[in-house]
């Protein structure tokens, strides 16, 4: 295996920046929290009255099993960018994990979810720069958890849908690594239902389709063919990683047949009190995306759903395509009021909520 250099989140946390191979603190800290008082004290009386030799082995046979009994990686997603829509289940990993490996779209917010214990390695990727490659991140999966330490893999959204998650479970699966999966609420649908518009609708769409702008080296006709096949007037499409190709997208859904007056909606960071969309028809949207700035990461949502948005209608009426108000993210309501007005106090009461389904 190649040698593999870190990259840390940047964070007040104490931080262990380098350590001996056989270092496994993980396994040294549940040992002793599952410990009764005292237990320990008369392992250790028991070991000096059997005499040095034997206490050699079993600390020996100790430290085989552990060697041989790798960790659990969890992949699990962490939805589109509200940390209110996390799963319990999600915080509650995130409060117990050893090691979190999580990418470009994971918020401040959702890490601040993340027990202080825990050792944090940012592996995200961006379109031109990637700070770590898909296999030095399989690589350093199997690395943590072939030293017993419990995994969690953070990915925005959901890690089956366009996440990757797949191969990174072939990867392990293969060298004997246990993966488990925790779904995320999907771009497509968090965002979609942040501005109101239904994927499927009757009399207007039947069925939704998911695709992304990216595709993988020497796979640009396998993606064309995909797009030439998306282009139905009753199928809503949602373009994940679409922004950079929209111009070519537009192109081809046009030779396939789709009306370029179809409504369309770029979203830009969705779900956050970032969020910035753009209404146009198809035709125009690449024009009114460059016009308005529009960064990724964005969704695109194309198809006769979109004009039952608000938004699409204040388009109508306004021309304006741009609509940024920001999402009304981080603000659940119990029995009427409202928990608290911001992203970290929402994160405490689930933190607090993890702690005690422990």
């Amino acid at each position: 295996m190649r040698a593999l250099t870190f990259a840390f989140h940047q964070t007040p946390r104490p931080l262990r920046l380098s350590a001996p191979a056989h270092w496994r603190p993980w396994a040294v800290l549940r040992r002793r929290s599952v410990d009764p008082a005292g237990t320990q004290q008369e392992q250790q009386a028991q070991a000096v009255q059997q005499g040095p030799p034997l206490q050699q082995q079993q600390e020996q046979e100790q430290q085989q099993e552990q060697q041989q009994r790798p960790g659990v990686v969890w992949l699990v997603g962490t939805g589109p960018g509200d940390p209110s829509l996390l799963t319990l289940k999600a915080v509650r990993l995130m409060q117990t994990a050893d090691v979190v490996l999580y990418d470009r779209l994971v918020s401040e917010d959702i890490l601040g979810m993340v027990h202080p214990g825990a050792l944090l390695v940012y592996v995200g990727k961006q379109r031109g720069f990637h700070t770590r490659s898909q296999e030095e991140i399989h690589e350093l999966l199997g690395l943590f958890a072939g030293q017993g330490a419990s995994v969690l893999r953070l990915k925005g959204g959901d890690p089956y849908v366009f996440g990757r998650g797949g191969e990174e479970v072939q990867y392990l699966e293969q060298r004997g690594v246990t993966v488990r999966a925790v779904p995320g609420i999907t771009a497509a649908s968090g965002i979609s239902a942040e501005l109101g518009i239904p994927l499927t609708h009757r009399g207007l769409a039947t069925s939704v389709r998911f695709l992304t702008g990216h595709s993988r080296e020497g796979g640009e006709g396998e993606l064309g063919a995909t797009v030439a096949a998306a282009a139905d007037p009753h199928t809503t499409l949602v373009v994940y990683m679409g922004l950079g190709t929209l111009p070519s997208l537009t192109a081809q859904l046009q030779a396939s047949g789709l009306d370029l007056g179809t409504p369309a909606v770029a979203v830009e960071r969705g779900t956050t009190p970032e969020q910035r969309a753009v209404y146009a028809p198809l035709g125009q949207l690449q024009a009114r995306v460059a016009a308005a700035a529009l960064a990724s990461p964005t969704l695109i949502v194309i198809g006769q759903v979109v004009s039952l948005a608000p938004g699409w209608r204040r388009f109508r009426e306004t021309g304006d395509s741009l609509d940024a108000p920001g999402a009304a993210s981080c603000l659940p309501e119990f029995d009427g009021g409202v928990l608290d007005g911001s992203c970290a106090g929402w994160a405490r009461e689930a933190s607090q909520l993890a702690r005690q389904l422990r």
